[in-house]
């Protein structure tokens, strides 16, 4: 894949969610939600102060994060449906408990 978002945008790959629920009933296609939980696949530069200087991302590329449900642009990439949204839409980075309580 050739793409690279401009400044603060980032492309997400969704992340598939549970099949079961907590009790261990299946949810049928029909009733699941879009995820709204994804994998960061590409992110921009950044965006600019107004003095020219540049904000880092706070997102990079493989992590994990969570955004609102109605985030984002879908867009068709090589056959693979992906979303670029601003960084200011993503709510979070989620982090491993097990390589969180190593650190």
């Amino acid at each position: 894949m050739a793409f690279k978002p401009l400044h603060d945008r980032v492309l997400v790959r969704r992340v598939e969610s549970e099949e079961k629920t907590a009790g261990g009933l299946i949810i049928p296609d029909s009733a699941k939600e879009k995820p709204s939980e994804g994998e960061v696949v590409a992110v921009g530069d950044g965006a600019r102060k107004d003095s020219g200087e540049l904000i880092e991302m706070a997102v990079s590329v493989g992590d994990r994060i969570l955004f609102g449900k109605w985030s984002g642009t879908e867009i068709t990439i090589d056959g693979e449906e992906l979303l670029i949204m601003k960084e200011s839409d993503i709510l979070g980075v989620m982090t491993d408990k097990k390589a969180a309580k190593a650190a």
